[in-house]
């Protein structure tokens, strides 16, 4: 297992504090020290492989530690907050990223006996990773130095993965998203229809009629896709939008409160200050004095 690692963490030597896109569709990587403010995001349906050193991942109010070599998944759209940290020989945290294909994974799924896949996950974790599975992500980071075999080989390598993580602990989740009239699947579209709306109140009763179902299985369901309730998605969507609005795009705090859709100024400072750990005005003067030094999108 050893010189697999070794060979995946040669071949990011280019990465850097910032998501680089490797060239292959949907993998991404980065490494190094990356500002808490680029990990406080919305993140995207992933399967995040921490190659080495440590991610902490915060969802709602639950922090989960991603120690490398591991693996983890997010089915669905989330905001959260993180740090990173190097490992214990101070080599730094280095991770890579597969977006997840829906459309790949639902014909991955009409290929296996329905028998085959776990029918219960753990809650969300890192996962130990086996020597199989690190060599899929191998095949598919070797790819970058061989552009010509991309379109051939990159779909079977993405397959393999999905493969090993419907195996996996992990397996139910996907497999959920992947089953279009499923709970999770139905939850996922409420997921994106906040992601779109989320400065418009949100009527609870309207979503889980949407979803077809009672008022109390969509708050379970959807808290156990996400790791929040539907208003605490929504709250953090808002307070990582203004962020940027105030930080980056010159609103006033007042403004950007009312922008993301928020009626009482004094109760965005409160929740902001929760959530980052600092009032707007200390936490601009913080990311614009960072950004001044070191500009980098957030992943």
């Amino acid at each position: 297992m050893n010189k697999v690692l070794d060979e995946i963490i040669d071949l990011m030597k280019s990465a850097g504090t910032r998501p680089i896109e490797t060239g292959v569709p949907g993998l991404s990587m980065i490494k190094g020290d990356i500002p808490a403010h680029q990990l406080a995001a919305l993140y995207e349906p992933m399967i995040g492989f921490t190659v080495q050193g440590t991610k902490i991942l915060s969802i709602g109010e639950r922090s989960t530690t991603l120690g490398g070599p591991s693996y983890y998944v997010l089915p669905v759209h989330v905001p959260a907050t993180a740090s990173v940290h190097p490992d214990r020989d101070g080599r730094p945290y280095m991770s890579l990223g597969l977006e997840l294909n829906q459309n790949v994974l639902q014909s991955l799924l009409r290929d296996l006996p329905e028998n085959l896949i776990p029918t219960a996950s753990e809650h969300f974790a890192a996962c130990e990773i086996d020597i199989e599975f690190m060599e899929a992500w191998l095949r598919l980071l070797r790819l970058r130095n061989t552009s010509r075999d991309i379109p051939a080989l990159a779909p079977a390598y993405e397959r393999e993965i999905l493969y090993r993580v419907l195996m996996g602990p992990q397996g139910w989740y996907l497999r959920q998203l992947g089953l279009r009239e499923s709970n999770f699947s139905k939850i996922s579209q409420i997921v994106k229809w906040i992601r779109d709306n989320f400065m418009r109140p949100i009527d609870i009763g309207e979503m889980s009629s949407k979803s077809g179902m009672a008022i109390n299985t969509f708050h379970r369901q959807f808290k156990r896709a996400t790791g929040l309730s539907p208003i605490q998605f929504q709250k953090q969507l808002r307070l990582l939008e203004a962020r940027n609005l105030i930080a980056f795009e010159g609103y006033a705090v007042a403004s950007a409160a009312y922008q993301v859709g928020y009626q009482s100024p004094s109760q965005f400072n409160r929740e902001y200050s929760r959530f980052f750990g600092s009032s707007p005005a200390r936490d601009t003067e913080k990311l614009r004095r960072i950004e001044s030094t070191k500009a980098s999108p957030i992943w």
